[in-house]
């Protein structure tokens, strides 16, 4: 068997497949979940599908600045443009005006080129003042999926996470039990298998929108690992072996 640690690596379908194809046993979710998730437009679409609150934006890569400019009108400043393909912060944009707009689709689309071979790019309304919420996921082939609580990593530096914090202490009762429910959804939805990541923005209302879905072990999982006291890789590689979750 194969684990594909958490590089980028680990979220490329046609590495799993290659896996597979060679007769070992990748140790993550399928092909067709990694697939799915790793475009941001397809997930958005699926999360939309399974009842999960989404950021209001585009379904659709954004065609050119014209498109561009109805989008952000219809939406309202401040957007963000984000790489479709993305990762890490890469191919991210803030655009508070219709200048910064046209300029951070061109870097956007570039730098989603360079880093991810692919160029393209989507709109949605940006949250001002957001706090990042990641639920752990755990699913095995049997259909059980759990949420094993959040990680809040509402302190970042472009882009990237510096500290994480579990459990949230932003969070109410009601609204934690929500994300956990909406992030269970979405996994069901894609028949997810192995550990996974459900990220949310959440702004200062409380209200809560789905971000993307990371399909790999995340670096920050030992944060995880120490609140619960389970080893995620173990129980990945347990899921893999085709047991059941306990």
């Amino acid at each position: 068997a194969v684990h594909p640690g958490y590089g980028f690596l680990s979220e490329k379908a046609h590495f799993a497949k290659a896996v597979k194809q060679a007769g070992a046993t990748f140790i993550g979710p399928s092909v067709d979940a990694i697939s799915l998730m790793g475009d941001k437009i397809e997930s958005k679409k699926t999360a939309k599908a399974a009842g999960v609150s989404c950021v209001p934006g585009t379904d659709e890569a954004v065609a050119s600045q014209e498109e561009a400019k109805k989008i952000a009108k219809k939406i309202g400043l401040p957007v963000m443009i984000k790489a479709a393909a993305g990762g890490g912060g890469k191919g991210m944009r803030i655009a508070r005006n219709e200048k910064e707009l046209l300029d951070g689709l061109k870097s956007s689309a570039s730098e989603a080129e360079s880093s991810f071979s692919d160029g393209r790019v989507f709109i949605e309304k940006y949250i001002e003042n957001p706090r990042h919420i990641e639920i752990q996921i755990l699913a095995d082939r049997f259909g059980n999926t759990l949420a094993l609580g959040e990680r809040e990593c509402s302190i970042q530096r472009r882009h990237q996470k510096i500290i994480e914090e579990a459990p949230s202490s932003f969070l109410t009762d009601a609204t934690r039990k929500a994300m956990q429910e909406q992030a269970i959804a979405l996994a069901k939805a894609v028949k997810y298998e192995s550990a996974g990541t459900v990220e949310f923005i959440v702004d200062q209302s409380g209200n809560f929108y789905f971000l993307e879905m990371n399909t790999r072990l995340q670096v920050e999982h030992r944060v995880t690992e120490l609140v619960t006291g389970i080893d995620l890789v173990e129980q990945m590689i347990r899921v893999a072996a085709g047991e059941k979750l306990e």
